[in-house]
């Protein structure tokens, strides 16, 4: 009775603070960018490791790599720094500043030089006494001179964390965040942890509500460099999908949390189903790896411009797996604007390629369609392909094999902008 009562209480706290709340047009799309915190963590020893400390310089080279190879004009657009940027203590005006050794120039000055390479910065904070890493949070009563900090400095997202604060200070201070960033008149795109440090699911979490507060929110635990943490993360959100895919949508975006790929945890295969998954899930494509060193073929899978244009269909449906087979293949959908799709064929396996027959037929595909299909890795095209016709696709371990569709012709009750997925579930054939 208590717990109810006080989950009660924290909902109607939020939708009171709910008032002025985000609507900013922002994040029509998935944000794509680079994102320091998986592959540099909070590494501040630029004296024993200059290269990878989270500093000034990093940003710097992170930005030139995104406007010089290619990755600003697929989308690529934000350069995020995450927690340690700043100093322990905030200065004798109680404003956040960043560690002078290692940010000499300071963040307007990086802001500056990412803006004029056609890029965005985005910046971390923590609505707590303190950051995950133990430095300055921004406490209820900070929140308006933060945010006018973060607006002066000419920051365009922010992701705010969770450390070190309350259900009741966090269901305050995520909205009251939101109507401060609004206030001060510049577009920055809000990224909050909220859900994720009330487990992810209703009744603690209400994504309506978030849905009005943040432009895209972290659900589940921080992604790790492993195979396994790709799983764990895919199977919540497969678990959940009936609960996390309605929230979803234009401005609003379930956050898996980053790309690994490019680092050192995943395999070729492994590589190029995370890509595949996590477009086909409505993902932010915030990439977390060294742009500097970064392998030719882990490039090619991050920039794949038919995966890109998938991920950011405006539309904004997120996919839903709608198969799971005893074989350990699972089929994942999403519908796509002008009546496309994208299907994901991904097998769990861990012997051999999988020879995968089925129909669009059995995926619930409109009746009496003709498509055309593109396999979005290999480019090969099928044409004519029926809604009857039985296909064959060949899948290796850890794999996927990733298809976009549009029909040839479209019947009446195909051309519906929601497309095959709807009210689907997952079924075991």
């Amino acid at each position: 009775m208590a717990a109810a009562m006080m989950e009660a209480v924290l909902l109607a706290a939020a939708l009171a603070a709910l008032s002025a709340a985000l609507e900013n047009g922002l994040a029509r799309t998935p944000p794509m960018g680079w994102l320091a915190w998986e592959r540099f963590r909070c590494n501040v020893d630029c004296g024993g490791d200059p290269r990878n400390c989270i500093s000034e310089t990093l940003f710097f080279e992170m930005a030139d790599r995104l406007a010089e190879d290619g990755w600003r004009e697929l989308g690529y657009k934000y350069i995020n720094i995450d927690d340690c940027w700043s100093a322990k203590q905030r200065d004798a005006e109680g404003q956040l500043i960043p560690d002078p050794k290692r940010f000499p120039r300071g963040i307007k000055a990086l802001a500056d030089y990412v803006h004029a390479r056609g890029l965005k910065l985005g910046i971390y904070g923590d609505l707590g006494t303190l950051t995950c890493g133990g430095y300055p949070g921004t406490t209820l009563d900070l929140v308006e001179r933060d945010t006018q900090t973060f607006a002066e400095w000419g920051v365009d997202m922010l992701k705010l964390d969770g450390c070190y604060s309350s259900a009741e200070e966090q269901a305050e201070g995520y909205p009251k965040m939101a109507r401060a960033l609004n206030a001060t008149g510049r577009p920055i795109i809000y990224s909050c942890s909220w859900p994720a440090y009330q487990g992810g699911l209703p009744p603690k979490v209400n994504y309506t509500i978030l849905a009005e507060v943040c432009n895209l929110w972290r659900n589940y635990d921080d992604i790790q460099d492993s195979w396994d943490s790709v799983l764990s993360i895919l199977d919540w959100f497969s678990e959940n999908q009936d609960v996390l895919q309605p929230a979803a949508g234009p401005g609003h975006w379930n956050d898996p949390d980053m790309l690994i790929i490019g680092n050192f945890g995943l395999s070729y295969e492994q590589s190029r189903s995370q890509m595949a998954l996590w477009t086909v899930m409505a993902a932010p494509l915030l990439m977390s790896t060294d742009l500097r060193t970064i392998s030719p073929s882990a490039k090619e899978i991050l920039q794949n411009r038919l995966m890109i244009q998938i991920n950011q269909d405006p539309l904004g449906i997120q996919g839903r797996r709608i198969v799971k087979e005893k074989s350990h293949i699972e089929v994942f959908l999403r519908p796509l604007s002008q009546a496309a799709s994208a299907l994901v064929f991904f097998s769990r396996r861990t012997d051999m390629p999988f020879f995968y027959t089925t129909s669009l037929a059995k995926l619930h595909f409109p009746k009496d369609t003709v498509y055309e299909v593109q396999d979005v890795y290999s480019g090969k095209i099928i044409s004519g392909l029926k809604t009857g016709d039985n296909f064959s696709v060949v899948i290796n371990p850890s794999g996927v094999v990733m298809w976009y569709l549009y029909p040839m012709v479209q019947p009446w009750h195909a051309v519906r902008q929601q497309g095959p997925a709807e009210g689907f579930r997952p079924v075991l054939l």
